[in-house]
């Protein structure tokens, strides 16, 4: 397999005030095409500031990062933006959908900055909400949709680029148990398909869903281990699977 992701030593420092703070120190870490990986670790570990690096939301202080080939390490805003747009597919927990406009729109709004006409816009829309189960709300809006469906049509909008990565932040976040365990199906079998996933996530049986596991601590990688305890998705949804 083909690496997608190379970061070597990369550090990120903010100041604050007189102090400095160091967000990550030295992270050397490589992803394959194809791989499922969770980042974990505990608030401050510097796993969101890794997914922001990762993600092209940011920039490193030090070190070097190679996505897909190029060298995204010092790019300026807006050619972060054009990478961005092009390579990554990004979920959020609090789904960052626009209330006003239909699921079919939502989806579609990552094609407008890519340039494509209305037509294709729509035509691959439709295919990106099918692919999550969700063609039949194409024109409902966020407000008529449940938690899950939002969170299908934010995945679905991941996809509609056809990223190299689909990057998920605290996915399940602002989902019950059940749905949460049905999202991460649709993970799973996104992955199956051949997508590259990167997950961040501070919940242990979230994280077992992925195939890799890296833990951060102090803005180390404190381990970076193949999670041998994969949560088989279909086993979880049968066991939530019961009569109301």
């Amino acid at each position: 397999m083909s690496t997608i992701i190379k970061t070597e030593n990369i550090s990120k420092m903010y100041q604050m005030g007189n102090e400095t703070i160091h967000a990550l120190r030295s992270i050397s870490i490589e992803i394959k095409k194809g791989e499922y990986v969770a980042f974990m670790g505990p608030s401050g570990s510097g796993k969101s500031t890794l997914m922001n690096i990762v993600g092209c939301l940011d920039t490193p202080t030090s070190g070097t990062y190679i996505l897909n080939g190029n060298d995204v390490s010092n790019m300026v805003d807006n050619e972060l933006a054009t990478v961005r747009n092009k390579e990554i597919g990004f979920v959020f927990q609090t789904f960052n959908l626009l209330p006003r406009s239909s699921s079919l729109d939502n989806v579609a709004l990552p094609l407008i900055y890519a340039g494509y006409g209305k037509t294709e816009r729509n035509e691959r829309a439709m295919e990106a909400l099918n692919s999550v189960g969700l063609g039949s709300r194409a024109q409902h809006k966020p407000n008529e949709l449940s938690g899950g469906q939002r969170q299908r049509v934010a995945i679905a909008r991941a996809l509609v680029n056809d990223p190299s990565i689909i990057l998920a932040d605290e996915p399940t976040g602002n989902l019950d148990t059940k749905t949460s365990y049905e999202i991460m199906g649709l993970f799973e079998a996104l992955h199956a398909k051949g997508n590259t996933i990167i997950m961040v996530t501070h919940e242990d049986d979230i994280a077992h869903y992925a195939h890799r596991i890296v833990r951060l601590r102090d803005g180390l990688i404190e381990s970076d281990e193949l999670n041998q305890n994969i949560t088989v998705p279909a086993m979880k949804a049968a066991a939530l699977n019961t009569p109301e």
